[in-house]
């Protein structure tokens, strides 16, 4: 999808068709790469998660840092639609990626396909030969006993089409009763999946940490485009610098995913309270940007932001921590659509403060104000559990039977 919708957008006739091709088919793409991604390399590593999620989320930032350097020489070199047709080129590296990935436990369909393979011989015995096998070729000599062992083929041949006769007359009136059992079936299915969801909504600290990465995404990203602007605005710098605030932003996010997620793998740190404090610091330095009467100062909280907004690879460890890896699926599905809500009105609201006032301030002020309110809303609704811990060895037997145990066993 992201390959396809990349050189589809080479051809793309208008601004509709490249929403569409772009927007939605990469952006779809995009997300469940990154939702697969995060989940399986979770399954795949326990003591070593945190490290394992931080040099994972790194190379985000870091081929982001490479295709924002790379896409200017690319338009200057081949124009637009070449520039689309090449990342889209590139972007077919995911499958080669992709083959590499194996799940631990094979899947029931696989284990079902192979019992009928090994049964595909008994199966075989009872097909119809071909007419050809059954032929008796002229001046051939035959024996009395070969003729009554063809004529005994032909019998039971006969006897199994007429059966199979009767079978289809059967389910001709069992028809409807076999489709209303699927649909039973299905909506049993669909029932499950949709209560296992309600009981991963009714966690406290899944919820507090949805709320938390939501409001951290309506906060964050929005003001990291404007920073350039506020500090071209303050006449701080008359043009744009040799390395502009947002790459260092990006610079400094792919080091703390890796910090971040080694920090997680310490013993005594509680990733929850890891992670608010991550959007504690990040507010704070959001909050600071419009009373900052320096470049220098704008480049170190430009770098504040960018590392504690690393902590994106401490998200899906988190929800591995909560809900386990039974249900980590669901439970990362359901964090990332929160991240993507807020990632989706958090630009058109903040835009909206600077458009009102005439001013970045009151834009700042409120992206600061929310990731703030993420972290205090994460850590009061988690702080009851802080005092019970779990051994890391037991993480993977583990059965959870409260919310505090699951916030516990973090360490």
């Amino acid at each position: 999808m992201v390959a396809g919708g990349l050189m589809l957008s080479a051809f793309a006739p208008n601004v509709q068709f490249l929403m569409f091709s772009y927007g939605i088919v990469v952006g779809l793409g995009c997300g469940l790469v990154y939702a697969s991604t995060l989940t399986i390399t979770c399954q795949y590593f326990d003591k070593r998660r945190g490290l394992a999620l931080g040099i994972v989320t790194t190379g985000t930032s870091v081929g982001a840092f490479i295709y924002a350097t790379a896409q200017n020489e690319l338009i200057v070199l081949f124009g637009l639609d070449g520039c689309l047709l090449i990342v889209g080129a590139l972007a077919l590296n995911l499958m080669a990626c992709a083959g590499f990935m194996r799940p631990l436990n094979m899947p029931g369909y696989y284990l079902k396909q192979k019992a009928a393979l090994e049964r595909n011989t008994e199966e075989q015995l009872l097909e119809k030969p071909p007419v050809n096998d059954l032929k008796i070729i002229q001046g051939s000599t035959t024996t009395p006993e070969k003729t009554l062992m063809v004529k005994e083929l032909l019998i039971t041949i006969d006897a199994k089409d007429l059966a199979i006769e009767t079978a289809k007359k059967k389910d001709s009136f069992l028809a409807s009763l076999g489709i209303t059992k699927v649909i039973k079936k299905n909506q049993q299915a669909y029932s499950k999946y949709m209560h296992s969801m309600a009981n991963i909504l009714q966690d406290r600290s899944m919820v507090a940490f949805s709320i938390a990465v939501f409001l951290f995404s309506v906060g964050a990203f929005p003001p990291v485009l404007f920073m350039e602007d506020v500090a071209q605005s303050q006449g701080l710098i008359d043009e744009v610098s040799f390395i502009p605030l947002v790459s260092i932003v990006a610079i400094t996010t792919g080091v703390g995913k890796l910090v971040l997620g080694v920090l997680a793998d310490i013993r005594w740190i509680n990733s929850i309270y890891l992670y608010a404090f991550t959007l504690f610091a990040a507010g704070l330095a959001l909050l600071l940007i419009p009373v900052t009467k320096s470049y220098l100062g704008l480049q170190i909280l430009s770098a504040m932001v960018g590392f504690f907004s690393g902590n994106w690879s401490l998200t899906s460890y988190i929800t591995t921590q909560i809900v386990g890896l039974d249900r980590l699926t669901q439970a990362h599905g359901i964090v990332m659509f929160f991240g993507g809500c807020g990632i989706v009105l958090g630009p058109p609201v903040v835009g909206s403060f600077f458009d009102w006032t005439g001013s970045y301030d009151l834009a700042f002020y409120f992206s600061g104000s929310c990731v703030v309110l993420g972290g205090l809303i994460l850590f009061l609704l988690t702080f009851p559990c802080c005092s019970r811990k779990k051994p890391e060895g037991d993480r993977p037997e583990v059965q959870y039977t409260s919310s505090c145990d699951k916030v516990a066993s973090v360490a």
